[in-house]
């Protein structure tokens, strides 16, 4: 009987269906397609044999990713940047989102949105020329530092300084986009529970604690799922575009190490396949880790 009534339900709503058709052609020829490339990760790859004829290798070139000394150094570079980010850039945009919330009057609160937003639609490369106009050799802030008198500041060549500016461009990249999620949140959070907070004699901040952050909780807890399922990834694009000579040893991530085996060496199809497949199974690890360990502390869990 259910099934008769699923099956008269899916016929009630068969255009909809139809119109999903292109999306599912799409997932399997661009998404589920390309996925049998992934035993090159277990082959020695060759041009000449192709993927089913090239020689199988096993778990070799996973095993060459612990051997490598570069390879373990991405690891802890990709690793230690992820997890900076996760302290550093994560929570701006719930900051960003609770004083923009509490800023009195609408036309002021729309401009600072609005300046604080616009950034998010300027790609890594606009980003770095930007940098490198202001902090570069000759940019402008060494320029001013000459005419003050003052010692230049290596910025873009100094590997202490690398990583810092990293997290303060992409803080001021994307926190105001990531604020949207959260402010949404905020909207949506019954206001007769701040009228009474403020009857009873709570200042802002106490609204803020016990009113505002446990409101959205639940997008905290699943945007922070999220972040920690793609600690592997630490954001190629912009260490790419920020990258150069000086400061490789600590802008090395896996991502920026598997392009420099493709396009700037002979290349290693397997090898760098294992690579990929290796952050792609850490990524899934953390990321049902995560959920069960925010479901443990906050009862908020992403996927049951």
């Amino acid at each position: 009987m259910k099934k008769k009534n699923l099956m008269q339900e899916i016929w009630k709503a068969r255009y909809l269906y139809l119109c999903l058709i292109p999306l599912f052609v799409w997932l399997v020829i661009f998404q589920y397609g390309p996925m049998y490339g992934v035993i090159l990760a277990f082959k020695k790859y060759s041009a000449k044999l192709g993927i089913w004829g090239s020689q199988w290798v096993g778990l070799s070139n996973f095993k060459r990713i612990f051997m490598t000394p570069i390879a373990t150094k991405a690891i802890v570079n990709t690793l230690q940047i992820s997890i900076s980010r996760l302290v550093w850039e994560f929570p701006m945009g719930i900051l960003v989102a609770i004083l923009l919330t509490e800023m009195p009057g609408k036309r002021g609160k729309k401009v600072i949105q609005t300046v604080l937003t616009f950034p998010h639609f300027l790609s890594w490369v606009v980003v770095a020329c930007i940098l490198r106009n202001f902090l570069g050799s000759d940019g402008a802030v060494n320029v001013l530092f000459e005419q003050l008198g003052l010692d230049t500041v290596n910025f873009l060549g100094s590997e202490r300084l690398f990583r810092p500016l990293l997290y303060a461009t992409a803080n001021w990249k994307e926190m105001g986009w990531s604020a949207i999620i959260y402010m949404a949140a905020i909207a949506g959070i019954d206001p007769t529970l701040y009228e009474a907070a403020e009857c009873d004699g709570a200042s802002r901040l106490k609204r803020i604690w016990h009113i505002t952050l446990p409101g959205i909780r639940t997008t905290i807890a699943i945007m922070f799922i999220l972040a920690v399922g793609g600690i592997m990834s630490a954001g190629f694009d912009q260490i790419f575009n920020m990258n150069n000579a000086m400061v490789a040893d600590t802008a090395r991530i896996l991502d920026i190490y598997v392009y420099d085996l493709t396009f700037k060496s002979v290349p290693d199809y397997g090898f760098t396949t294992a690579v990929g497949m290796f952050t792609a199974v850490i990524n899934l690890v953390m990321l049902l880790g995560a959920n069960q360990v925010v479901y443990r502390l906050t009862g908020e869990k992403m996927f049951r």
